[in-house]
């Protein structure tokens, strides 16, 4: 085995490490009230960086918040992090975020995201399919800041609005394209 195959074999394990410490940690540190907790901080964080997020809020049918999310790959990439359903200040439901990648990536990073659900059939389809893929399904728009500056309330014709929060770690961008979103119990 050649020097820089080890290299890259121990990047490999270390990241494997990481992202398995962080999907357990994640995984099972979570209570329902904790999950309450940080939906609500998470929502906080959203609504003072992107007041506008506070305006869709008010339109909305119901709003998914995944608090943190684990990413972290090599070639191949893996991300969990559970969340909850929240219309109003109740929460009806909790669900997790699983996605998988692979590709030209390396490192590991946590961020949130937020999805707003503008729409009835959008709340329907995520409370009555087994398992929700961005993507499929109701239209998601993730929201950047050049969107954002786009968008008025009387511009918001898709089923769902996502933004991206807190977004910290060694890995460049975030997609939640393809990304599951499944019923859990707590």
């Amino acid at each position: 085995m050649t020097q820089t195959m080890r290299f890259y074999l121990s990047i490999l394990l270390t990241v494997a490490s990481l992202a398995s410490a962080s999907f357990l940690n994640t995984a099972t540190a979570a209570t329902a009230e904790d999950l309450h907790a940080d939906a609500k901080q998470t929502l906080q964080i959203l609504y003072k960086a992107t007041p506008f997020a506070e305006t869709i809020s008010h339109k909305a049918k119901a709003v998914l918040v995944f608090p943190k999310i684990i990413k972290a790959g090599l070639v191949f990439g893996g991300s969990y992090g559970e969340g909850v359903l929240m219309k109003g200040n109740k929460v009806e439901n909790y669900y997790n975020s699983v996605g998988g990648s692979w590709g030209l990536q390396a490192g590991a990073q946590a961020y949130g995201y937020v999805v707003f659900l503008m729409t009835d059939k959008a709340v329907k389809y995520i409370t009555q399919t087994k398992g929700w893929e961005i993507g499929v399904g109701p239209t998601v728009v993730v929201v950047d800041e050049g969107i954002a500056k786009n968008l008025s309330s009387s511009t918001l014709k898709d089923d769902a609005y996502a933004f991206i929060v807190d977004q910290e770690g060694l890995m460049a961008g975030v997609s939640i394209e393809g990304t599951k979103i499944s019923l859990i119990k707590r």
